[in-house]
């Protein structure tokens, strides 16, 4: 296994115990511990990607793991955040707070959806810059929605950030859809190859044969 994998092999195994210091109140400093942990699991993901492109170490389990394991840190960091404190952190509803979390988790199913049709039709697509800035803001403000309550005068800007995020997200969804649309469309209109001839029926076996009765005794 080459050194980005196990970069991304990494940043799956943080995942658990970034989530286990973001609960554990009865530990001390366990949000500063978590935090710690976050970003040193958000630096993979920029160093996995990094050195695989430099030095040609692409690989398919890199290209399926890399964008799971991305999935797994922020929806992971964000369902924690949303229940520790009934989503005070993201807004002053709960309930707005999971919306926002699914919107997040829906943009992140179709774009998943749209790189598989994609690959499927050879067609690679790149990433747009809308995406890099949700990416960004989405990190940063989970990164100060963990050391909220440690540090409360950061309540109003991690929130702001947080809707700036998502904002993003729509707008990066949007957008690539916008861009790609054509891809998808391609694929449900793609003709299919002409269905070959079915093959002759085989000869009807008389019932006195030696083999069928060798089929009947089995």
């Amino acid at each position: 296994m080459n050194l980005p994998n196990k970069l991304t092999v990494l940043r799956v195994i943080l995942i658990p115990v970034f989530v286990f210091f973001l609960l554990a109140n009865f530990i001390k400093y366990n949000a500063y511990i978590a935090l710690g942990i976050f970003i040193v699991a958000s630096l993979t993901d920029f160093l996995d990607g990094a050195i695989a492109r430099k030095k040609n170490l692409v690989t398919n389990f890199g290209k399926f793991m890399d964008p799971l394991a991305d999935k797994l840190l922020v929806v992971s960091a964000l369902m924690c955040l949303l229940i520790i404190d009934g989503g005070e952190r993201m807004c002053v509803s709960q309930t707005l707070g999971l919306i926002a979390v699914l919107v997040i988790v829906a943009r992140e199913f179709i774009i998943s959806g749209f790189r598989l049709v994609a690959s499927d039709a050879g067609i690679v697509i790149a990433a747009s810059m809308w995406g890099k800035f949700k990416t960004a803001t989405t990190m940063i403000a989970i990164c100060l929605m963990i050391v909220v309550k440690e540090l409360p005068f950061l309540k109003d800007v991690a929130m702001v950030l947080f809707w700036v995020a998502v904002t993003l997200t729509i707008v990066s969804l949007v957008d690539y859809i916008v861009k790609n649309i054509h891809v998808l469309s391609d694929a449900f209109t793609k003709k299919k190859a002409p269905e070959a001839a079915p093959a002759a029926a085989p000869a009807e076996v008389s019932e006195n044969t030696e083999n069928f009765g060798q089929n009947e005794n089995v």
